[in-house]
Parts: C-alpha cells; structure tokens; sequence
C-alpha cells in the first residue's frame, strides 16, 4: 500500500479510460457507442472502488494529509506533483467519484448522439476533479481547478438544450473571469512563500493587509463557483440547459469547489482577513438561503426551481464554514456531501420525466403517482431529504450549520433557521404540483414507471442518503481532526500565538468524548 501510488493511479485511471475510447475510434458507429459505454461505465466502477479503498485506508486520527506522493515537475520553478487527501478533501473525493459513475449510468440510453465524446468528457472531467480536491501545488491546484471547465463547457454546449451555447459561452465566462484573480493571488504566494508547495504556504504567516487583498483575490474565485448571491446568475441556465448528467456532476460536485476552497485555502492562509469579512459572508449566505429559497418558489420550470434550491442550500454551506466553529465547519462539510447526493438525485429525477414527455414546465405534470408509484416514493424521499427531514443527511449538516452559527451569531441562526421553512414550502409546492391530483392529461397516462438501471441509480443515493442521516459518524470522525487543525491554525493567529499547534488528537479525543461517540 505504501509504495504503490494509489491515489495517483484513481486520479489518472479515468484519464486512461479516456484514451482508450479515443484509441477505439476506427470501429463503427454504433460499435463504438456501445464500447464507449462500457468501457466509461467499468472505468468510473473501479475509480470509485479504488476511492473507497483510499476511505479504508484513511487515518481519521490525524489531521495531516495522507497518501502522499510527491515529485519534481518544474525542478528551476520549485513546482512539484504533490498530491495527498486529509479529512475535508477525501469526503468530496468519493462524492466526485461516485457522481461521475452515476452519471454514466443516467446516460446510458438518453445520450444517443457522439456518444464516444460525451463519455470521454465526463472520464476527463472526472480526473480533473479528482484531481483538484487532491492537489497539494498551487499551480497543480490551478490546472485541476481550471481545466474542470472545459469538459463541462462541451457538456453543456453540445449535448445541452435549445440555448446551450448562450449558457455555455455564460457559464464559462463567470468562473474564468473569477478564477483569473486567484491566479494573481496564487502568484503572489509563490513569491512569497519560495514555491507552490500548499502546506509550506498553510504555515507562511502573510502580512494583515496583503491578507485582505489576497482574500478578494480567491473569494472572486470561489464565491462564483458555489455560487454565492449575487454571482449566482450563471447557475440557472447551465442547469436548465445541461443534460441531466451534466446538472447531476454541476450540483453535485462542480458547487463545492467554491466551499473546498474557502476551506483549504482562505480560513487557513488569511485568518486576520477572514475574520474581517466574516460580516459580509454571513449577510451574503442569509440573502441567498432567503431570497433564493422564493425565487425558488416563482419558479415554474423543475430544473430552474432545484438550481435556486440549490443556491438557497449553499448558503447554508458558507455559513458554516465562516463560524470557524468545529461543529459550524463540520456541518458545513456534510451539508456539502448531502446536497451533493440529494442535488443530484432531484435532478435525476427531473431527467426522468423529461426522457418520457420531454417537458420541464411543472404545469405539464400532474398525478404521477397513479402510473409512476415507484419513481414517487424515490421522489417524495429526495424531496423530504432536501428539506431537512430528521433521519436523512440533509438534517445532520443544516442542524450542525445553524448549532455553529448559533455560538457565534444567534440572529444569524434565526434568520437561516427561516430557509428551512420556506424550502419545506417550495419543496413540497413542486411534489404536490407533479405527483398528486387526478390523472387528466392524456400524455401522462401511458408514462411507464422506473426501469432496472434507473432504480439502480436512485438505490446508492437513497442508501447514502439515509444512512448518513441516521449515522453520519463516518463523515463527520474524517473531518474532524482536519478541521480541528484549521480552526486552531485560525485561532493561533488571531491570538499572535505561535507557530506551534496544539496536539490535534488530543483536541480531537476530547470533541468526540463532548459528542457521546
């Protein structure tokens, strides 16, 4: 296990997958579809495998990165390949690579034109954000980041709808523009700090006001990427007008780099400027958990609806992470796995629908239930899970978001606490609109219930979903000794404390004995 490099071979397997369909490209047509499905299928399969034997292997004990590999790339410049995982970057790791696998699957039958490209897309996508959420360079970092971008834009401007290409050209434009900054910010760091080397930089002590600046500098990047309100403009008609696989890797994954990196890079690095801004965020997430919870409610398109949800719900993210409070930060790193999982359910679940009628509009629905039984329980238990249902994983991480930000901001807590409400409202306004009521138009009454492959897809999701809700042990014991980290790193330095850290296991001991476990 130690000398073989794992964690590069799950970055660069689906890469490989890749070159393999690229390699089959003198078979015929359809032969080729047929090849590219499943060789993209059992590439992703073993990636996903290959990320849960990384889980297996993960010391939740120590705060340090693990799986380490590290060589020289541009010896004369100090940049190196330096990969590695601790407890915030390996959550979003599996996320990413169970996405992905799911994604494949959504396709198999409604991606019918370049299927060979469309596979090979996500195979590349999904090595750059392993990549992304695993890269210990800056400049690593910055290709992983950026280089996410160009298959999602092909994604959505060839396979996408009626206005792909506006919303493509949109969507590529906003996070370009945003992460040009954090370019200029990253090359200051490299000045500074000697070389592109993360942790060395994690430790680096930056001057207060150039603090400031280089805290802009990322959040320009990262509030895009989430999306933050008011940045949020892109989200909807990249949602709209992606094909369901594409909105699934979108929601699912693509809206946490922007939370990764306020965590990895922002609390750490710029403790004084964060602190300062702290105010700003916090008005920020409750303006978007508020106003993007009844924009939701306006909505009569289902993809548009479950895009603003998804603003509203990371808000809830931002919030958390801002507490700087191991609960609050915590929480936020669970509200991003189950948005992930329950994002991209839901927008599953509109991609199911949309194959048999091809209409979004929720006025085209109504009574469901009577011919799609199954695909309503899956529905209405996504649904229940988006709003916060006790018992499911969307509960765990909004509770311990809004049980952080209590100790820190209680109108804060009370003005988010006002969400919840108002996703309960939208949430079950969609089902109630889809699902119940007589069965009158003749269009709907020949819609066949889930097939094999589709409940295939909903079964991981609904178990992951559950299971984390009534046991989110797991996630939350691998986070928190990397977030302890943080949160002392963050305090250290606002105190003019020194450069030593308090020992993480013993502070991790004494928060799990505070928890019952």
């Amino acid at each position: 296990m130690d000398s073989l490099p794992l964690l590069s071979i799950t970055i660069f397997l689906p890469l490989l997958g890749a070159l393999v369909i690229l390699l089959n490209w003198g078979n015929k047509e359809r032969s080729l579809a047929i090849n590219a499905r499943w060789v993209a299928l059992w590439t992703s399969l073993v990636t996903f495998v290959l990320a849960l034997i990384l889980w297996w292997h993960f010391n939740p004990i120590s705060g340090e990165f693990q799986f380490e590999e590290k060589l020289q790339w541009m010896p004369l410049l100090d940049i190196s390949y330096h990969v590695g995982l601790d407890g915030i970057s390996l959550p979003l790791f599996l996320l990413s690579a169970l996405l992905i696998l799911l994604a494949v699957l959504v396709s198999w039958s409604s991606i019918q034109t370049k299927v060979p490209e469309y596979m090979m897309a996500f195979l590349v996508l999904e090595t750059f954000l392993l990549g992304m959420f695993s890269a210990l360079d800056f400049i690593l970092f910055y290709v992983f980041f950026e280089g996410v971008l160009l298959p999602m834009f092909l994604i959505i401007g060839i396979w996408g709808g009626p206005d792909r290409i506006y919303a493509a050209m949109k969507f590529f434009l906003y996070t370009l523009l945003g992460s040009v900054l954090s370019l200029l910010a990253i090359i200051y760091i490299y000045f500074e700090v000697g070389s592109s080397d993360i942790p060395t930089a994690l430790i680096t002590s930056f001057d207060p006001q150039i603090q400031t600046w280089l805290w802009l500098a990322f959040f320009a990047s990262f509030a895009v990427k989430i999306p933050m309100w008011p940045f949020h403009t892109w989200l909807p008609d990249a949602h709209v007008e992606a094909p369901t696989a594409g909105s699934v890797v979108l929601a699912g994954i693509l809206l946490k780099m922007g939370g990764y990196g306020f965590i990895r890079f922002s609390i750490p690095m710029f403790p004084e400027a964060s602190s300062y801004f702290t105010p700003l965020i916090f008005t920020l997430s409750i303006i978007a958990i508020i106003y993007m919870s009844l924009v939701a409610l306006a909505q009569q398109d289902m993809k548009k609806l479950i895009a603003y949800a998804s603003v509203a719900h990371m808000g809830f993210v931002t919030l958390g992470i801002f507490t700087v409070d191991s609960q609050g930060m915590e929480g936020a790193i669970m509200q991003m796995v189950s948005h992930g999982l329950v994002s991209a359910a839901l927008f599953i679940c509109v991609g199911v629908v949309y194959d048999r009628l091809h209409s979004r509009e929720i006025a085209a629905y109504g009574g469901l239930v009577h011919t799609m039984p199954r695909y309503a329980t899956f529905f209405m238990f996504f649904i229940l899970a988006s709003i916060g249902l006790p018992g499911t994983s969307g509960f765990v991480g909004e509770f311990l978001v809004l049980l952080g930000t209590f100790q820190v901001n209680s109108l804060a807590t009370v003005l988010a606490s006002t969400g919840m409400v108002l996703g309960a409202a939208y949430a079950l306004w969609l089902y109630r609109r889809v699902m119940f009521g007589p069965l009158v138009k003749p269009s709907l009454k020949s819609l066949s219930d889930l097939n094999w492959r589709e409940d295939l897809v909903f079964a991981p999701l609904a178990v992951s979903v559950l299971v984390l809700g009534l046991y989110p042990l797991p996630i939350l014991t691998m986070a928190e000794a990397s977030v302890v980290k943080v949160i002392d790193q963050f305090n250290l330095a606002l105190e003019g404390g020194g450069e030593e850290l308090v020992d993480t296991e013993k502070t991790l001991e004494i928060a799990l004995v505070k928890r019952g476990f």
